[in-house]
């Protein structure tokens, strides 16, 4: 199988994120006959069909989307190339790091973290997206190679709970676990019977690693109120509209106007850790950062 080359790769990830040939010709610069005429060498050396074509576009095969993502992959790893090289040897880098992150995670771990590492490398240029944990999540941008670490949530095990195996392979995910944080009943300050308010909730919570314990809670009622994230619900809670099952990182932001119980110790607990790919393990900022994550919760 012939090799693809770099501009192959890009007019690849080009048409999977534009969702068309003609779309992804004018974000290149190229014309539609000739991402059409890229696309169709890829695909004899490849040797599968990556992109179902119809009047609506163009969307990724099952091969198309494994095919982009590790094209991502690589192209990203021929932008660091540079870096890596002129930082061997010495106790610095440059360049820009991808960060993909849920949104407590984004507001209460990552910035004292990257203060620091941007003290200490001046010449590293943080990109932050704020991912909700549905569906491939955190871990998802990384396995599609748009981002070069993610902060996500972890099953028991440690493994990303969101993204099948086979989504990162060749070249599994690699997990680090940054913390661990229980949950606890938040409500409104000095009502007599929290629990017998109605549950507010939010879509990304109570994943793997809750949902045993929260099926045994028959005190628990069905929520009555999904909100957009947990820090709504907070809000939610704080103006008397119900109750509420947080982790720590959503209740750094608590007010005075709710009060907070603990579940004791068979209560539920996540796990919050680092996801990355073998590949950007071994990167200079990438090693730097998950540093610096670690003596934060260390």
């Amino acid at each position: 199988m012939a090799d693809l080359s770099p501009q192959e790769l890009r007019v690849l990830a080009a048409v999977a994120d534009a969702g068309g040939f003609s779309a992804a010709g004018a974000a290149l610069g190229l014309t539609q006959s000739a991402v059409s005429h890229s696309v169709r060498g890829s695909e004899a050396k490849v040797g599968a069909v990556l992109f179902e074509r119809g009047r609506a576009g163009a969307r990724p095969t099952p091969a198309g989307e494994r095919a982009v993502a590790l094209g991502r992959r690589i192209l990203r790893m021929y932008e660091v190339l540079g870096a890596e090289a002129r930082g061997a040897g010495r106790d610095t880098v440059a360049g820009v790091l991808r960060i993909a992150a849920f949104r407590s995670a984004a507001l209460h771990l990552l910035p004292p973290a990257l203060d620091r590492l941007t003290a200490r490398h001046p010449g590293i240029r943080p990109e932050v997206r704020v991912v909700r944990e549905l569906g491939a999540g955190t871990a998802g941008e990384v396995a599609a190679g748009r981002a070069d670490l993610g902060i996500a949530t972890l099953n028991a095990t440690g493994a990303t709970g969101s993204v099948p195996a086979e989504a990162a392979a060749p070249g599994r995910l690699l997990t680090g676990v940054l913390r661990e944080e229980a949950y606890a009943l938040v409500h409104p300050a000095g009502h007599p019977d929290p629990k017998a308010l109605p549950l507010l909730d939010w879509d990304e919570n109570c994943g793997s690693y809750t949902r045993d314990w929260w099926r045994a809670q028959d005190w628990i009622p069905r929520a009555t109120v999904k909100a957009e994230d947990d820090g709504m619900v907070l809000t939610m809670v704080g103006r008397g509209l119900g109750m509420a099952i947080l982790p720590e990182l959503s209740l750094r932001e608590a007010t005075d106007a709710v009060d907070i119980t603990g579940l004791g110790p068979s209560g539920p607990v996540r796990r919050v850790g680092y996801v990355t790919t073998p590949e950007f393990a071994s990167t200079l900022a990438v090693r730097a950062l998950i540093r610096e994550l670690r003596a934060e919760e260390g």
